[in-house]
């Protein structure tokens, strides 16, 4: 296999160029995100069974033969867990990966859980031992040590090997598909433009709050959001998410009255309280049909507990019968998608494409009973 360390735009033109006539590629990246909102690319790897190779972003002025890559519909992309990565492609290249599939998607169906990790998928397939310590480097620094190197190249080269024998098994027992879809589904969420209006169903207690305090916490999530993407950094840099509630709940008219809010945390009064108590006085005089509707909380609907219980035991049933882990269908937070969904809570009602259990594969399992089940046993349905 030829080895490859890009670092200039010639050198990735032509790997891209004999890469593309590849029916498959194993991808991964390196990144950094611990100080910023979005991931800092420090690496991309991609082996193809001829060519391994790792390019370097920081080097590289034009990265467009590689995001083409991901956007061929003529070669698969493999890639282990790609939920990172995906953030990855999305705010480096705004680019969105076509005819992509996830190894630990494809494991999951195979019973291996849903989050086997791709060192314990080689050793499990291929009895090699990774070393995983160079996961938490900085991959923003140069030069990288030979052992990175070849940390980042194993990422990849184990993964070109495997993933005929995953594709084998899973077409075999019938869920090569359902594994595909779901890995669509994931950049289907992943790219999903965020809706600034709903972030703060986001905060947690939200439900506590009446309409106009939620308007105002609504205001101040919206107003967080885009500060930490104007300046690059996680939402908590800005401001914490118990001190939006708090200030949100109290309204208070000055930077010394927030600073004696219990919940409000002083490094944020310290340096966003300004900011913070603008946001709130664009909310006074605010037309009242802009405020959002009280929350209800599912777990306070009459019967809950048990309507869940009765869900969960139909579900696993079907599991059953399809041979397939019931944790690989819904999880609690699915569950709950739909029961929020059936009984029309918080205008879920108008958001089926957002109930998992509803689409796609699932919905071919056993959504049509899941329908008829819940219409049977539960008030209220639609």
């Amino acid at each position: 296999m030829q080895q490859h360390y890009i670092q200039d735009d010639s050198s990735l033109a032509e790997l891209c160029q004999q890469v593309a006539l590849s029916s498959v590629i194993a991808i991964d990246t390196e990144f950094v995100r611990t100080r910023t909102l979005f991931p800092k690319l420090g690496l991309l790897q991609l082996c193809d069974g001829n060519h391994i190779a790792l390019i370097d972003p920081l080097a590289i002025n034009d990265l467009t033969p590689f995001w083409q890559l991901l956007e061929n519909p003529n070669i698969k992309k493999v890639i282990h867990a790609c939920s990172e990565d995906l953030e990855v492609f999305l705010t480096s290249g705004k680019v969105r990966p076509v005819n992509l599939i996830d190894s630990q998607v494809m494991m999951a169906f195979l019973g291996h859980g849903l989050s086997l990790g791709y060192a314990a998928m080689v050793e499990h397939f291929l009895g090699v031992q990774l070393d995983k310590s160079e996961s938490r480097t900085d991959w923003t620094k140069r030069p990288l040590t030979p052992k990175q190197l070849a940390y980042a190249e194993a990422d990849v080269e184990h993964l070109i090997t495997l993933y005929p024998k995953l594709e084998q098994t899973l077409a075999q027992s019938g869920w090569l598909a359902a594994a595909e879809q779901e890995s669509e589904m994931m950049i289907e969420r992943k790219y999903k433009p965020i809706k600034e209006d709903g972030l703060y169903r986001n905060i947690k207690m939200a439900w506590r709050l009446n309409p106009i305090q939620l308007y105002r916490l609504q205001q101040l999530a919206i107003w967080r959001y885009q500060r930490a993407k104007k300046k690059d950094q996680p939402l908590s840099f800005i401001a914490k998410d118990h001190t939006l509630f708090t200030v949100a709940q109290v309204n208070p008219k000055s930077v010394g009255e927030m600073a004696h809010l219990e919940g409000a945390e002083m490094l944020d009064v310290r340096h966003q309280g300004k900011a913070m108590l603008s946001v709130l006085r664009q909310c006074i005089g605010a037309d009242e049909s802009l405020y959002p509707n009280k929350i209800k909380r599912l777990d306070e609907y009459p019967g809950y507990k048990q309507i869940f219980k009765k869900v969960k035991a139909f579900i696993a049933d079907q599991a059953s019968k399809a041979a397939i882990n019931v944790e690989n269908i819904a999880s609690k937070k699915q569950i709950n998608q739909f029961l929020s969904w059936h009984f029309a809570l918080n205008g879920a009602e108008n958001q089926r494409d957002n109930v998992d259990l509803l689409i796609g594969w699932r919905f071919e399992l056993l959504g049509d009973a899941l329908l008829t089940f819940a219409g049977n046993n539960f008030t209220e349905s639609k």
